[in-house]
């Protein structure tokens, strides 16, 4: 009976040092437990391997649609004022052409091509600081384009019907980019 007695005290003092060394596992790994967001920790080994939960993107409605259109019309104006900058000068400007605006309209071309592969970089990644920082760009641009565009428009007493529709659809889509840019960043809701 003694025998039997040491052994079964032999096994429950095993299993409370198993219990002890395996809670002290998960606490030196990180697994379990909240923190006071209530988040609930994973281990380490998935944090370093950019598993982590809490950092996982929640995407707004639309937002790859958003993502998407902006990516092609960079992709196409940048594409169209490097081909044809005579005919976006006349359009845009409303004024005759001069030569001497070609060299800067390419250049102009040459920036929207390489925010376009930007935008194009930022619509395939779940990052969430790369898509928020990208969409800051996107808004920042149509800020200063809105403003430019209507300081000239004023400057130049040229208030025509095409430069009302640039600046409609300037504010229109820095408008779109700030409100992504203002989602993307929100915390989830809890469930």
């Amino acid at each position: 009976m003694m025998a039997v007695k040491s052994h079964n005290s032999l096994l429950k003092k095993h299993s409370q040092s198993d219990l002890v060394s395996r809670l002290k596992s998960r606490k030196i790994l990180g697994v379990g437990g909240e923190d006071d967001e209530g988040e609930i920790h994973r281990s380490k080994i998935s944090q370093m391997l950019g598993n982590e939960l809490k950092y996982a993107l929640h995407e707004p409605h639309g937002l790859r649609c958003w993502q998407f259109t902006s990516a092609v019309t960079f992709t196409i104006a940048g594409i169209l004022t490097l081909v044809s900058p005579r005919m976006l000068h006349g359009w845009l400007l409303q004024e005759e052409y001069r030569p001497s605006c070609e060299a800067s309209l390419r250049l102009h071309g040459g920036a929207l091509l390489s925010i376009s592969l930007i935008l194009w970089s930022a619509f395939y990644t779940s990052e969430k600081a790369i898509i928020r920082w990208t969409l800051l760009s996107e808004t920042f641009y149509f800020i200063v384009q809105f403003l430019v565009t209507l300081v000239s428009a004023v400057d130049q007493g040229l208030f025509s019907q095409d430069a009302g529709v640039l600046l409609l659809s300037y504010a229109l889509f820095g408008t779109f980019s700030g409100f992504y840019y203002l989602q993307v960043g929100r915390k989830p809701k809890k469930i």
